[in-house]
């Protein structure tokens, strides 16, 4: 392990000692939990405390959690707020399709639910809040990455494009053009890529700088969901992330007010 690895690790260390029960730590304390000498402990809590990490009160010398960490804990509330404004929304939509309606996020290279609004048809989809599925073959995934960077494409698609059915797009120039016609409707499909007989439609949802930061999917049996059908409920599903997306803006403006 390189020592600029084993210093980060120490840092998260730090940072973990703090919790519910222990809000405030002395630096004898920090050290005690974390296993490292004094000396080592002090410069990691100047670092810490330069970043913003951690705040140190100048009359007791104590450690408390710093605004750094609560701006990165603004962020994840950003993503509860993302689920709760898009729930209409996804409902609405569910009712229209009759078809499971996911909203995920990218997640290294894969993509997380982080809501299921179910099918009301007896024959549906089995899925859950937390599933993690593979993004290069997930109309969720591309939907995404069809709005990203290509090179950072290229480097999830370097990590590895394993087979999971006859349809998974095993080649490079295959998912790129792919992704490039999504790119030109707005929205991604998958034709049975991830799970035989499992089609599913996409599209991004965009934050205020017109980056993906999540997508709206509709995912059914491929009996039902044809190619034809998912052309045409496409710009339904586009016209849907387009209000979440506005609902989004205004929900940090009124923060940032």
């Amino acid at each position: 392990m390189s020592e600029s690895i084993r210093a980060v690790e120490r840092a998260l260390d730090v940072l973990l000692c703090f919790t519910q029960q222990t809000p405030e730590l002395s630096m004898t304390q920090i050290a005690e939990q974390v296993g490292i000498n004094k000396s080592t402990i002090h410069r990691l809590l100047a670092t810490l405390e330069k970043k913003r990490f951690v705040e140190r009160d100048p009359l007791t010398g104590i450690y408390r959690p710093g605004i750094r960490l609560l701006q990165l804990a603004y962020l994840t509330l950003e993503q509860n707020d993302l689920r709760r404004l898009a729930a209409p929304y996804l409902r609405h939509l569910c009712e229209l399709q009759r078809e499971n309606v996911n909203l995920t996020i990218l997640d290294d290279i894969d993509v997380i639910y982080l809501e299921v609004i179910e099918s009301p048809q007896r024959v549906k989809l089995a899925a859950t809040s937390g599933q993690r599925l593979p993004a290069f073959c997930t109309a969720s995934g591309k939907a995404i990455l069809a709005f990203m960077p290509e090179e950072k494409v290229k480097r999830i698609l370097e990590r590895g494009m394993p087979r999971y059915t006859p349809h998974t797009l095993l080649s490079t120039i295959e998912f790129f053009e792919s992704i490039h016609q999504a790119r030109e409707w707005g929205f991604a499909i998958s034709e049975q890529e991830f799970e035989d007989g499992i089609n599913a439609v996409a599209a991004p949802i965009f934050d205020r700088s017109n980056q993906p930061i999540a997508s709206v999917s509709i995912a059914g049996p491929a009996y039902r969901l044809s190619r034809e059908r998912m052309l045409e409920i496409g710009p339904q599903v586009v016209d849907t992330v387009n209000k979440i997306a506005q609902e989004v803006e205004m929900a940090v403006n009124m923060k940032l007010d």
